[in-house]
């Protein structure tokens, strides 16, 4: 009787203890609960915890308590509760729940574990949601050292958790493996677009090419919109291209992060969980081996999901020729199926890139400069001005030329020493046709109705030349012909008189000569032309014009041509790039083979 007699004096004791720390709380003002329940209990007296201590005869849960309960500053219930919203603050919501699971746990016969209907009715009370215990019990999953959770049963142990064990992993975590990773990252959300080019995290301006294409630098979280020269150096990086001026520089869109604390958070989480998983994992119970996959691929898809949140601001060459910055709010990955993707339809909405262009834009926007417009400056325009929308795709232009040739907005013409050759206007021209050079240009519908009605008026039509008659008088207006200096031409054939002459005098007997028939040999003129020689560089343009122009327009005029370039020396990798570029943008076959390519 007396162990049982000793069991229940203590119990008496703490609910003294209990009932007094509530009453003074109460009293001073701090908290006023309307029912003591298990989640109540003072357990941040350090007297109170003693004597519970003392019941239990486990004084080693005093670490778990205090980390995780109350009884420190720093105490996990406790800090949620204050960064909680109102009604869960109001309750201390995190510190009930939890000390009613350290009760359950602890304190029972037959279960050392409690569950959540159980956790429920212990903290009910008026005015509470009841929903918010769930809220909390997730917050406190993933917070708590010392709570362990196996289904839908909690309780507090001796043992540190994963969550223990990942907070020490994350301190041994070095800042240049977070950078790696959070770099790895955004590469694998930012993926390839048809007509973008990506560069990633570009640190000069010479990393992006000065060409006509769509680039989307991708500057690193490190460069955030919070640092306050990232902006300078976009408009350094827009503006320049190494040493020189950059001509395309409206062909550059920017994607920056807003910061790059939460990327890095989750990062060192993720790398915190990898090497738990490489390193601990054999020492690991099962119940903790699940958690373990479950929490790895839980950061790795908040790591993916804080690449979308972190990169919602996007720059780019304004029409006052400085910075635009477009914020796109909040940005996660139920918006499109790639990141690049919501850029590109964002930026589709406001005009600032487009598809198609309308063959009237180009009338409207032509320069005031140019009576001609070279094909290859108008495809240049949509990456050098910021006063014309981005191209996807360079073709555009291509296709744009070819409707407006046809709709008769536009000419298609070169030029000449005769003048337009060739000269497209009001008929099909292919988009295969259209070439993209500093040789082939555009000119404006009026331009062209001038051209062809000067063209016309230039062409004279001849007089019929008189015909002398049979006597070898001239037919003139004056009847006195013999004045116009006529001198007839005998009709002989080499050194013999004809058949018939009309100057000789005719006898009596001699009979008239009779018309003989006119032979015709029918004409045939070929329908196939071919030439193959070697031309000196100095003379291709002379060649196209003299001769290939006069066959431009037509359909079945093929050229076949085979180029071969040898250099003292080595032929640098960017006039090989720049060359696949061109050929591309000419249309043809851009698989330039070098003697490298040759001997592999």
């Amino acid at each position: 009787m007396l162990p049982r007699f000793q069991r229940t004096r203590g119990v008496l004791r703490l609910l003294a203890l209990w009932v007094s720390h509530a009453y003074k709380e109460g009293y001073q003002g701090a908290h006023r609960d309307p029912l003591i329940t298990l989640g109540t209990a003072p357990l941040d007296d350090p007297q109170f915890r003693a004597a519970v201590f003392g019941q239990l005869g486990e004084d080693r849960l005093e670490g778990a308590v205090t980390t995780d309960i109350c009884g420190k500053k720093d105490s996990h219930a406790v800090r949620l509760d204050m960064v909680a919203d109102d009604q869960i603050k109001k309750a201390r919501l995190h510190r009930k729940v939890t000390t009613t699971i350290f009760f359950e746990s602890n304190g029972g016969i037959l279960r050392t574990e409690s569950t959540i209907p159980e956790i429920r009715l212990a903290v009910a009370e008026p005015s509470l949601d009841i929903g918010n215990v769930e809220t909390v019990l997730e917050t406190l999953a993933t917070n708590c050292y010392f709570l362990s959770i196996e289904k839908n049963k909690y309780c507090f142990s001796l043992s540190p958790n994963l969550n223990k064990i990942l907070a020490d992993r994350r301190a041994n975590i070095q800042s240049e493996r977070i950078t790696e990773r959070v770099k790895a990252e955004i590469q694998k959300v930012f993926t390839s677009h048809p007509g973008i080019q990506l560069i990633e995290f570009p640190e000069v301006s010479g990393k992006i090419t000065n060409q006509p294409v769509l680039n989307l630098a991708i500057l690193s979280p490190e460069h955030s919109m919070q640092d306050s020269q990232t902006l300078k150096m976009i408009e350094s990086m827009t503006k320049e291209c190494g040493t020189s001026n950059r001509t395309f520089k409206s062909g550059i869109i920017w994607a920056i992060a807003d910061t790059d604390t939460k990327l890095r958070e989750e990062a060192r989480k993720v790398l915190a969980w990898e090497d738990i998983n490489d390193e601990e994992k054999e020492r690991l119970d099962e119940n903790q081996k699940r958690q373990l996959g479950e929490n790895l691929k839980k950061c790795e898809s908040n790591l993916k999901e804080s690449v979308w949140n972190a990169y919602k601001f996007v720059a780019l060459l304004g029409k006052d020729n400085k910075i635009r910055v477009i914020d796109f709010g909040q940005v996660n990955s139920s918006q499109a199926d790639k990141l690049v993707n919501l850029i590109i339809n964002r930026l589709r909405q406001s005009d600032d890139v487009i598809d198609t262009i309308n063959p009237r834009s180009l009338s409207r926007n032509w320069p005031p400069a140019f009576t001609e417009w070279s094909t290859k400056a108008v495809r240049d325009a949509f990456f050098a001005s910021p006063l014309f929308p981005r191209l996807l795709n360079s073709d555009a232009v291509k296709d744009a030329i070819s409707r407006g040739v046809k709709d008769g907005t536009l000419a298609y013409v070169g030029k000449s020493n005769n003048g337009y050759q060739p000269f497209c206007f009001q008929c099909d021209l292919s988009v295969r046709d259209v070439e993209i050079s500093e040789d082939m240009f555009i000119i404006t519908k009026e331009t062209a109705e001038a051209y062809q009605t000067a063209l016309v008026a230039s062409i004279s039509i001849p007089e019929k030349p008189s015909i002398p008659p049979e006597t070898g008088e001239t037919t003139t207006d004056n009847p006195d012909n013999n004045k116009s200096g006529f001198t007839p031409i005998p009709n002989t054939v080499g050194d013999k008189p004809a058949p018939y002459d009309s100057h000789r005098k005719k006898s009596q007997d001699e009979p008239e000569p009779k018309d003989e028939p006119e032979i015709i040999t029918p004409v045939v003129l070929p329908k196939l032309l071919k030439w193959s020689g070697v031309i000196t560089p100095q003379k291709w343009m002379n060649f196209y014009t003299k001769v290939v122009s006069k066959f431009a327009t037509i359909k079945d005029l093929k050229l076949t041509l085979k180029v071969e370039v040898l250099v003292e020396g080595e032929i640098a990798t960017q006039k090989i790039e720049e060359t696949k570029v061109a050929l591309a943008e000419l249309g043809l076959n851009n698989d330039v083979k070098t003697d490298i390519d040759l001997l592999n």
